[in-house]
């Protein structure tokens, strides 16, 4: 197969070559674990294998406590930042109120104002023809 694989175009040849390597490299593990599986002792060396990490026991289980105490700094920083989060959004709502009761009072002041102005516009038409009857009359 590796010599018709080389003999082929090469936009194709590459493509081949690699898939080759990999299913020759597949077939080697295979046959590795097929000559562990039938070693004697091979449920021992099987264990042994997984139980064995290539490190102490100390080691690891100190590896595994700062792993879990990293994990355990995150988890309580994540709820620090909810905690935070919820805080701000209580805030916002409560700006926004802020912000929506203020609106209202200054419509009501600007249709207070409109009126006022109206009512002085109507006093001083009403200024104005009293001065004219004034002129009139004297």
């Amino acid at each position: 197969m590796d010599l018709e694989a080389r003999s082929l175009p090469p936009t194709v040849k590459a493509g081949l070559l690699s898939k080759l390597r990999q299913y020759k490299s597949d077939l080697n593990n295979i046959k590795s674990e097929i000559k562990k599986a039938s070693a004697p002792n091979a449920q021992q060396a099987t264990r042994e294998e997984l139980l064995d990490s290539g490190m102490p026991d100390t080691l690891g289980r100190g590896r595994l406590m700062m792993t879990s105490e990293r994990l355990n700094q995150s988890s309580d920083r994540i709820r620090e930042s909810q905690i935070t989060a919820l805080d701000t959004e209580e805030i916002g709502v409560s700006i926004l109120q802020n912000l929506h009761n203020q609106r209202v009072t200054l419509m009501h002041a600007h249709k207070t104002l409109h009126g006022v102005d109206d009512s002085i516009g109507k006093s001083n038409k009403i200024l104005a023809s009293m001065s004219k009857w004034n002129k009139w009359f004297v």
